[in-house]
């Protein structure tokens, strides 16, 4: 599988700072955020599947505006996989016909733009040789993480999460793994704030890596702007034996 980001970043602001958003091969991505937009139009016409982690805006923002740019170019619904509960935040607080119309019945009910897949964690999805299993996350609103598989390697992706004993009881059974990308949200400064979050600050990161029993190329992600520099600078100081590395737009993994 090919990893390509699109997003990486805890806000907006310049030309490199987009939210939350990867695209695997051409057909998947893996959450939508304002990353997005950078896409071609022919890119955009081919996703075929979003798996989303969880509701949150910066996770989420541009799924309206590629459905309605490209719904009526495809043959087939874009197919939205989230759990349960972030289906119906998505049906009741953004395709509501109040903040965007609801692409699930339109044009029409038996041929929509838009049809959501419930996912469970741990329940594996295989799309030809690939599998994207959700894997467990802590946060504020209901949330997971993805396992991606090419059947040689695989890239973990923890979305949103704080402290996260579930995750790595996953994660250290994973035999091929070779990346890692995971979140720091916070400084150390503000840790009170990444507590209520429920998200990392360096601190928690590197005590969330101690519980790492595979060896994989780590990579940071959710850095808030601003901040980006002190931030990774204590990450070195708390966590560099784990020689993690910021997360980039534009970078591509291959597994």
């Amino acid at each position: 599988m090919r990893l390509r980001v699109l997003g990486c970043s805890g806000g907006i602001g310049g030309r490199h700072l987009r939210t939350t958003s990867f695209l695997a091969d051409s057909d998947i991505l893996i959450d939508a955020g304002t990353g997005v937009g950078d896409l071609t139009l022919a890119e955009l016409s081919q996703v075929d599947h979003i798996f989303v982690t969880h509701s949150h805006l910066d996770h989420v923002a541009s799924i309206p505006f590629l459905v309605d740019t490209v719904g009526g170019m495809r043959t087939k619904p874009i197919e939205v996989h989230a759990t349960r509960p972030t289906i119906e935040i998505l049906k009741n607080h953004l395709f509501n016909w109040a903040i965007w119309p609801d692409f699930s019945e339109i044009p029409t009910m038996e041929a929509p733009f838009l049809r959501y897949r419930e996912i469970e964690v741990g329940q594996p999805i295989t799309l030809g040789s690939r599998t994207i299993t959700p894997i467990p996350a802590r946060h504020t609103v209901p949330a997971v993480g993805y396992h991606l598989d090419s059947g040689t390697s695989s890239l973990v992706y923890t979305g949103d999460t704080g402290p996260n004993d579930a995750l790595w009881r996953v994660v250290n059974r994973i035999g091929n793994l070779k990346f890692l990308i995971i979140e720091t949200a916070f400084s150390n400064k503000e840790r009170h704030l990444a507590d209520i979050s429920r998200h990392l600050c360096p601190s928690m990161l590197a005590e969330e890596l101690a519980k790492l029993e595979r060896d994989a190329e780590v990579y940071i992600t959710h850095l808030k702007p601003g901040e980006i520099e002190p931030t990774m600078l204590e990450i070195e100081e708390c966590a560099g034996s784990f020689r993690p590395r910021m997360l980039q737009n534009n970078l591509v993994l291959e597994f």
